[in-house]
């Protein structure tokens, strides 16, 4: 019997420290800049849409996306080697909210991605294409662009909305 309770006992506490896999975030708001950090390398860290996480340059998989600034403009760039950006359009904040939320499927013109988002500005919104042809929509809520100790500091602060399926089709709120 109290071999049995032993046995119990530890089917228990073996199932409660198990750990089940978690589903990404398929949306959220993140903040990411174009802090340099030297390790071997120097890395810095972007952001990871199917992952729904900041990740560093040197891991694998790498970020979808970088911030960085040409010393007047702030961009989004992608390490896919692919025309990856499309400016869906500008608004003001409030319109922007509204616009992004509304945005449930986008059509994008033959021709019209761009391999660089430039010039980012607060309250667009963008057309995110992985190399992998699945889709994020990404709402620019704020940038910082400055100078810090003689290098171009670059930080955005975007709401997203990843769509796994590889369709245009976002969910609404």
């Amino acid at each position: 019997m109290r071999r049995s309770i032993y046995i119990l006992i530890l089917l228990v506490l073996t199932q409660a420290s198990c750990k089940k896999s978690e589903t990404p975030d398929t949306s959220g708001s993140v903040t990411i800049n174009n802090t340099r950090t030297l390790g071997q390398t120097y890395y810095v860290y972007g952001f990871l849409f199917s992952e729904g996480k900041i990740v560093s340059t040197i891991e694998n998989p790498p970020p979808d996306i970088t911030i960085d600034s040409d010393g007047t403009n702030l961009l989004f760039q992608a390490n896919n080697l692919e025309d990856s950006f499309f400016k869906f359009g500008e608004y003001d904040a409030t319109g922007a909210k509204t616009a992004f939320d509304a945005l449930t499927s986008a059509n994008v013109p033959q021709g019209a991605w761009s391999g660089l988002a430039m010039p980012l500005a607060a309250n667009q919104i963008w057309i995110y294409r992985s190399g992998t042809e699945h889709y994020a929509k990404i709402r620019i809520i704020s940038t910082l662009a400055e100078l810090r100790a003689g290098v171009n500091y670059a930080e955005c602060t975007f709401e997203w909305v990843y769509q796994p399926d590889g369709t245009l089709t976002f969910p609404g709120k």
